[in-house]
């Protein structure tokens, strides 16, 4: 992955995050439900769009390894397509139809920063700490 995509995604992220949340409070204001799920969706993106500028950086700097930091970046990515995205469609429009893709969202927010972990792993062994 190239740095470029990681920044972007991450601005996108937050781009997304803040538009959600304030749509949130100003659609969802007497359903608590929807205002939930629409914060929710928003706080993870927003999370996620931090720790992809974070992956940019470790990507900037390393010398090698970058495919665990590659993987974390686009795992990232997917988490929140899949997770927010589903909230966010769920709390739009009441519809369930794609509501069985939030977990994968979820385990793909995992798998990124098991990938992340993986790199910090490879980091410490290849230094001998």
């Amino acid at each position: 992955m190239t740095i470029w995509i990681a920044i972007l995604a991450a601005a996108l992220n937050g781009l997304l995050a803040v538009a959600a949340s304030a749509a949130a409070v100003h659609l969802f204001a007497g359903d608590p439900h929807r205002l939930a799920l629409m914060s929710t969706g928003a706080q993870y993106a927003l999370y996620h769009a931090v720790a992809l500028l974070a992956v940019a950086a470790l990507a900037d700097r390393a010398t090698a390894g970058g495919r665990f930091l590659a993987a974390a970046a686009w795992l990232f990515i997917a988490g929140t397509v899949l997770f927010s995205g589903s909230l966010y469609l769920l709390a739009l429009t009441g519809s369930r139809v794609l509501v069985w893709i939030t977990p994968f969202g979820g385990i793909a927010f995992m798998l990124g920063w098991a990938a992340l972990a993986l790199h910090a792993g490879r980091l410490c062994y290849r230094r001998g700490n």
